[in-house]
C-alpha cells in the first residue's frame, strides 16, 4: 500500500481530516526548506505538498508567484526538489510527499528519467498543473511504472463527464479547486464547495482534498466537514515571505501556525469513512 492510501485508509478510520501544507521548494533561501518540512509535520502536517519553482506558474496567485521567483533566483531546480526530497527521507520514512508543479521542467528531464529519479528518492505523488490526463498519457505511464500517484484538479466549473474522466486517471486523491481563479484568491463559498464534494464523492471512492482559499484555522475547520484533506497554501507562503529577512524564525513560526490548524480540524467530529 502506497504512503498516500496508507493515510487516508488511517485517518478515514479515525474520522480525522488530513493538514496538507503546501511550501514552494527553496523559499526563501535552499536551507530553510529541509528544516521547514521536518518542522511541519511535528506540527501536524499528514502530507507535505513541495512546490516545484517554475518561471511561469499561471495557477499560482502572486504569493506563490513571487516564491517562485526567490526559489529560482536561488538556484533551485527540479532536480533539488528531488534531492530535498530523498534528503527529508532520511529521517522521516512515512509522511508522504506530492511534488507540485510545471510540465516544462519534466519534459526538460525527460519523463522516465524523472519518474525514476522521483520514486528513487521516495516522491508518492506528482500534481502536474498544466498535464491533463488526456495530454499527459506519457507521463502518466512513466508515474505508475514507479507506483507514483498522479494527483490531479478538479475545478467549480467541472462537468460531471470532467470530473470522471479526472477520477478514472487520478490516484491517491483528488485535488478540488474551491474558488474560481489562481491560489490566494478570495471569494470562497463553503456551502458550494460541500455541495461539489458531494457531487463528485458520489463518482470516485478516491479522498478529497480541498485548496485555495484556505486561509485561517476556522475556515479549515468548517472545511474539513465535508473534505477529506484541506490544502493551505498560500497563507503559509505569505507568512514565508514576510519573515523572509528572519529565515532561521521559519520553521517555528510556521508551525504554530499549522498547530492551530491542525487542533481546529481534529476538533470537527466526523464519522468514520473506509477510504
Amino acid at each position: 500500500m502506497s504512503r498516500i492510501k496508507d493515510l487516508f485508509t488511517r485517518l478515514g478510520a479515525q474520522g480525522r481530516t488530513a493538514l496538507i501544507p503546501f511550501v514552494t521548494a527553496g523559499d526563501p533561501e535552499r536551507t530553510v526548506t529541509l528544516p521547514l518540512m521536518h518542522a511541519m509535520v511535528a506540527a501536524g502536517a499528514d502530507l507535505i505538498e513541495l512546490g516545484v519553482p517554475f518561471s511561469d506558474p499561471m495557477a499560482d496567485g502572486p504569493v506563490i508567484q513571487r516564491a517562485s521567483e526567490r526559489a529560482l533566483a536561488n538556484g533551485m531546480t527540479l532536480g533539488g526538489c528531488l534531492e530535498l526530497v530523498r534528503a527529508f527521507r532520511e529521517r522521516d520514512a512515512a509522511t508522504p510527499v506530492v511534488l507540485m508543479g510545471y510540465l516544462n521542467p519534466i519534459e526538460v528531464m525527460g519523463y522516465s528519467l524523472f519518474a525514476q529519479r522521483a520514486g528513487s528518492a521516495g516522491v508518492d505523488g506528482v500534481l502536474v498543473v498544466d498535464a491533463p490526463p488526456e495530454e499527459g498519457e506519457d507521463l502518466l505511464a512513466a508515474l505508475r511504472a514507479q507506483a507514483i500517484d498522479p494527483i490531479y484538479l478538479l475545478a467549480p466549473t467541472s462537468t460531471p463527464e470532467r470530473i470522471r474522466r479526472i477520477c478514472a486517471a487520478a490516484s491517491g486523491f483528488v485535488y478540488y479547486v474551491s474558488i474560481r481563479g489562481v491560489t490566494g484568491a478570495g471569494h470562497l463559498d463553503i456551502t458550494e464547495v460541500r455541495e461539489r464534494l458531494n457531487t463528485i464523492r458520489s463518482m470516485t471512492p478516491l479522498p478529497l482534498g480541498v485548496g485555495f482559499g484556505i486561509q485561517d484555522a476556522a475556515t479549515a475547520a468548517r472545511m474539513a466537514e465535508g473534505a477529506d484533506a484541506v490544502i493551505v497554501g498560500s497563507a503559509l507562503v505569505s507568512r514565508i515571505e514576510a519573515l523572509r529577512e528572519r529565515p532561521a524564525a521559519i520553521p517555528g513560526e510556521i508551525a504554530a501556525f499549522l498547530g492551530d490548524l491542525r487542533g481546529a480540524l481534529d476538533a470537527v467530529r466526523k464519522p468514520p469513512r473506509p477510504l
